[in-house]
């Protein structure tokens, strides 16, 4: 779809703390999700699309917990010759029965079952991020879910309920999480303003292999503190909390990163396409903490500045 914007505008959030890569406070948490906070009352006009995108991932959760896990367990192949399962279809099924009845109105994409209607206000779902996780039993996936509005992301829903956490944000009042304990906590990204102090995660060789980046991905892994290929939504999170200062992914769609992007800007980060544009729709992504950002573009485009 041409000319699907991520950027909206951001908050005034600036998070300065002091300190180095992993440190911890006494409860665990690092420095940036270290404190509990009541929400912020949120704008009247999102308001009720934020309680509506939170009981979505309430029955996104039921819907694909009941399967997690199983050992029989329905997987098909998807004529792009990725997996599908029962769940992943099941799931969005949940997702747009509600929406049908309560935003009929409203537009949806999902991975599974495509687009329907033509709004300016469009749902974007992903049943399941992390399907091959899924399907072999590891914890490591979510059901994102965003409303976009002219193409701008405006609020965004990662829950991950195989391991209880859930994470959100709407756009202008912050981002938030809901830990396995049961606390409610503001999240922000980490204060850390030095590429060779930064933790990564650059998601998948092979990705960087499909577009000849592997090289540069060398350059990055030598100038960082730390790099790791988490994978999926949850290092984007782990950004968001303040644990991560890059997250950098390609090959992904609309619906791969919708949810993604507002809670990254509203945690205090940045996200763009990795060429530097403002696109869902540029099949890349680059979020960092924001201090890092120009930093890590740099780093990243030293051959194309040449």
């Amino acid at each position: 779809m041409a000319g699907v914007l991520l950027s909206a505008p951001r908050n005034d959030i600036t998070r300065r703390d002091s300190g180095t890569p992993n440190r911890a406070t006494g409860d665990g948490y690092p420095g940036p999700v270290s404190r509990i906070e009541e929400p912020a009352p949120r704008p009247a006009d999102l308001t009720d699309d934020l309680a509506l995108a939170l009981r979505l991932a309430d029955a996104a959760d039921a819907v694909a917990m009941e399967r997690f896990d199983s050992g029989d367990l329905r997987i098909d192949t998807k004529p792009d010759r990725t997996h599908v399962t029962e769940a992943d279809l099941a799931t969005e099924r949940a997702i747009r029965r509600i929406l049908d009845a309560e935003r009929p109105a409203d537009a949806i994409l999902g991975e599974e079952y495509g687009t329907s209607g033509d709004t300016s206000r469009r749902w974007v779902i992903d049943p399941i991020d992390g399907t091959h996780n899924y399907m072999r039993g590891i914890p490591v996936w979510a059901t994102l879910i965003a409303l976009t509005v002219d193409g701008v992301p405006q609020l965004g829903v990662v829950s991950q309920p195989a391991i209880s956490r859930r994470w959100w944000a709407a756009a202008g009042h912050g981002a938030w999480t809901t830990t396995a304990d049961g606390d409610t906590r503001r999240i922000h990204v980490s204060a850390i303003d030095e590429v060779s102090a930064s933790s990564i995660s650059f998601q998948s060789i092979e990705q960087w292999d499909d577009v000849d980046l592997v090289p540069t991905l060398e350059k990055l892994a030598r100038a960082v503190w730390r790099d790791r290929a988490y994978g999926d939504a949850l290092p984007y999170m782990w950004l968001a909390e303040g644990r991560l200062e890059l997250v950098a992914e390609f090959g992904v769609k609309e619906y791969d990163i919708a949810a993604i992007a507002p809670i990254v800007r509203e945690a205090g980060g940045r996200f763009t396409a990795f060429d530097g544009s403002d696109r869902l729709d540029a099949g890349s992504s680059l979020a960092t903490n924001g201090i890092l950002h120009d930093d890590f573009f740099a780093l990243l485009h030293e051959e194309d500045a040449r």
